[in-house]
């Protein structure tokens, strides 16, 4: 594919998203109707298919390498270590305890006796043996990888010689040894000619690789080829996900740099997009009224500690090295009274009983929302009951029960051959995300919705599937998929409990990554003011992207007290002096580095609004895994600003509306993805599709009946509270208890189907055979 020339083809001037609809067409339909096009249509469709799938390709097969790397390689090497460490405790255990006994006799015995003498040589001698130090660890650690080299062998030639692979300055002598040297040691027979350390870029060779490059005692001094291979490759691994070396063409593994707004386009939007972030003002300014709003909040929480006195939540205690910290009280559950919860039962009595097919059918008549499913060469085709089809498509890829249940063949709307046409070219992600707009802007019309929130509160989280089946677009992790792998669905969901979009991640990497990815690619809704995570999914960086751009990232951190805090000085006044809280606001955020990196900062803030740019591959760009670039580290500082801000407001002992806001968020996320566990029933929860664009429909659709049942149960609770029903009872309904009602009920929605059982006919005891031709049944 990658001799056919089509990424030469010059189509700057062609829209993206008119590229992206030519490749879904090309992607979707059958060669006879490509052949049958017209030109120039034909030639533009082949095109951007070929495209689509060259970037494919080029994907897949790093995300094949990066999966091996991880899960096959570092991974069990790692623990096949901690394994040789753990078998060795009891020798360790028995030398240490030889040590200390003989040491106390030595102390009486030393000059007079020779055999403690030995015991205590022995003893450290084993000691010494098993506990190595740490580079010595790290060093084993290389060696057990390097003697994993033939999981890697057969792709080693394709990697080198195949793949588009580029790199930015950091990755240049890395990916020149991986293009030249590389391929010259794979044709080379270490037999005939040993390695020497002048056939290697020892440059190349950190210290932790040299023992197992260098020291291999079966070469007699040569230099270990396979272990030189997996030394570049692992560093190639690390490079790859920093994107100091990438691909091109790829969507997943480009260069993030090179998708920057930058010279005239940035020019061209600039004004707009800051005066859109609130970023308007100088920098100066800027930084100022931060430095302001910090001190003023540090102040804040001094003096309500000390207002609280003895009994406040939060006291300053002294932590490890003597450094003090913050000790903070649990939040206690806000009890349910009497009225809600017999508010809540009353309102579950009242609403309908129904079939999720027959609710599906319900919103589409208030919402329109199966009309939004158009076909995917923008043809203005007209189907009968094309509704009844979506819908049955709809269940079966939210239950997870295939056509068969849905399959009607007497039906013409749900016969076999009409359900997967319409599955073939309707049904698809940009699809689901304009009926999902619809089911979000109806919701929020609804009355009731106002007490539950204004929309303006989010949270984003990971629901976990596991992946059974073959392929290379799932992860590993024990504590989610056992010896299974699978996927993340990250999703956000306002307060008033609509999903507003979701993304698919691979295994449970770091929800931080994707967050601004999910937050940026939304459905519909008002842009989330707050957003809430939970603990795993914050950093320095994340913070100040999030500020950036106009979010106040909310996340709920397990040890608010023991996390970094950090103070500003206010330009042209003394440093503050907050009492007690001093001790805890040591750190200093060094205003001068976010100055000189400003203009970067906004350029990098304006790429993300326009989605010129993936946060995913920016983020791991600017923290190099720990090891921040310039820009990163301005970033970092930045975020330290709305970092302490929100951890104060989090430990503020008098008032606690922001720590149950989040609270609160994040429980309405894992409240409804257990409705979402409820709906997807079919084989025992397992996604079974092997490829991303499968994995996305069926989530998608999952997506939207989730948000269907939402808008379904806020209408009849609508209808019971606010429109008087209950009221014109006689029966008094508070507004705080209706606030806290929830609209993810479903005990009276049936999600299993309807199961005929028709009484047995006397003349016909033998059901006839099916004709193996017939196209339904």
């Amino acid at each position: 594919m990658l001799g056919v020339g089509a990424g030469a083809a010059q189509v700057q001037a062609v829209p993206a998203n008119r590229i992206a609809a030519l490749a879904r067409y090309g992607m979707a339909g059958k060669a006879p109707l490509l052949k049958n096009l017209a030109e120039p249509r034909k030639t533009a469709t082949l095109l951007a298919t070929v495209r689509r799938l060259e970037a494919a390709a080029v994907d897949d097969a790093l995300d094949l390498f990066d999966s091996l790397m991880a899960t096959r390689l570092i991974s069990p090497a790692r623990r096949a270590m901690d394994k040789a460490r753990l078998a060795a405790m009891p020798r360790l255990e028995k030398a240490s305890a030889t040590l200390v006994a003989v040491t106390r006799t030595v102390l009486e015995l030393l000059d007079s006796a020779a055999g403690p003498r030995e015991q205590v040589a022995g003893a450290v001698a084993t000691v010494a043996e098993l506990v190595p130090d740490e580079d010595s660890w790290e060093a084993d650690n290389r060696q057990a990888i390097a003697a994993r080299y033939g999981v890697v062998r057969p792709f080693v030639r394709l990697l080198a010689e195949t793949l588009p692979l580029h790199a930015a300055p950091a990755g240049v002598t890395l990916l020149t040894e991986i293009r030249g040297g590389l391929p010259t040691l794979l044709r080379r027979q270490i037999s005939r000619k040993p390695l020497t350390t002048a056939d290697l870029n020892m440059a190349l060779v950190p210290p932790m690789w040299r023992r197992a490059v260098l020291d291999n005692p079966a070469l007699d001094g040569a230099a270990d080829r396979d272990a030189y291979v997996m030394c570049l490759l692992t560093q190639l691994h690390g490079a790859l996900r920093r994107r100091d070396i990438f691909a091109e063409p790829s969507q997943r593994w480009t260069d993030p740099r090179a998708r920057l707004l930058d010279g005239p386009d940035w020019a061209a939007v600039r004004e707009d997009v800051l005066a859109g972030l609130g970023l308007t003002t100088p920098v100066e300014q800027h930084l100022a009224e931060c430095a302001i709003a910090l001190d003023a909040a540090w102040r804040q929480l001094a003096q309500r500690i000390e207002e609280a006195g003895p009994d406040a939540s939060v006291r300053v205690m002294p932590g490890e090295a003597a450094r003090m910290r913050l000790s903070v009280q649990r939040l206690e559950k806000l009890g349910d009274p009497p009225s809600l919860v017999d508010l809540r039962k009353r309102v579950a009595a009242m609403l309908p009983v129904v079939d999720l097919p027959e609710l599906l059918m319900d919103v589409h008549s208030w919402t329109g929302m199966l009309d939004a499913y158009t076909h995917v060469g923008s043809l203005n085709t007209s189907m009968d009951q094309l509704p009844v089809t979506v819908a049955a498509l709809l269940v079966a890829d939210a239950c997870n029960v295939g056509l068969v249940p849905v399959t009607r063949p007497g039906d013409p709307a749900l016969s076999r051959d009409r359900l997967s046409h319409v599955d073939q070219n309707y049904v698809r992600a940009d699809t689901h995300a304009v009926a999902n707009a619809r089911l979000v802007d109806y919701q929020a019309r609804i009355g009731i919705t106002d007490l539950w929130g204004g929309g303006l509160v989010a949270s984003v989280d990971g629901l976990r599937f596991r992946v059974p089946v073959q392929t290379i677009q799932v992860g590993s992790s024990p504590r989610f998929f056992g010896y299974k792998r699978g996927i993340t669905w990250l999703n956000a969901v306002n307060d008033r409990f609509a999903g507003l979009g979701a993304i698919i991640v691979t295994g449970t990497v770091r929800d931080s990554l994707y967050i601004l990815d999910t937050l940026l690619n939304l459905d519909a809704g008002p842009k989330p003011e707050m957003v809430a995570t939970d603990t795993a999914s914050y950093s320095d960086i994340v913070f100040g992207l999030f500020r950036l751009l106009g979010y106040r990232f909310s996340p709920r951190i397990a040890d608010v007290g023991g996390t970094g805090f950090w103070r500003t000085d206010v330009p042209g006044q003394p440093a503050g002096d907050y009492g007690p809280l001093s001790a805890i606001a040591r750190s200093k955020v060094n205003l001068d580095r976010i100055v000189t990196h400003w203009p970067d900062m906004l350029r990098v803030a304006g790429s993300l609004i326009t989605n010129q740019v993936r946060a995913y591959d920016l983020l791991r760009m600017l923290a190099r895994d720990g090891h921040p670039t310039p820009l990163g580290q301005a970033l970092a500082e930045y975020g330290r600003i709305p970092k302490t801000l929100h951890l104060l407001a989090m430990v503020d002992p008098v008032d606690e509306t922001y720590r149950r806001t989040v609270t609160r968020q994040l429980n309405i996320g894992e409240s409804r993805h257990a409705l979402a566990r409820k709906i997807l029933h079919g084989h025992r929860g397992d996604i079974m599709q092997p490829y991303r664009a499968g994995q996305e429909d069926q989530l998608g659709a999952l997506g939207l009946v989730l948000n269907a049942v939402v808008l379904w149960n806020s209408r009849y609770i609508d209808l019971a509270v606010i429109n008087n029903v209950l009221r014109g009872q006689g029966y008094p309904v508070r507004d705080e208890d209706a606030a806290r009602l929830s609209p993810l009920g479903y005990a009276y929605i049936n999600m299993l189907g309807r199961y005929n059982f028709p009484a047995p006919s006397a003349e016909q005891r033998i059901r006839p055979l099916r004709d193996p031709d017939a196209k339904d049944g």
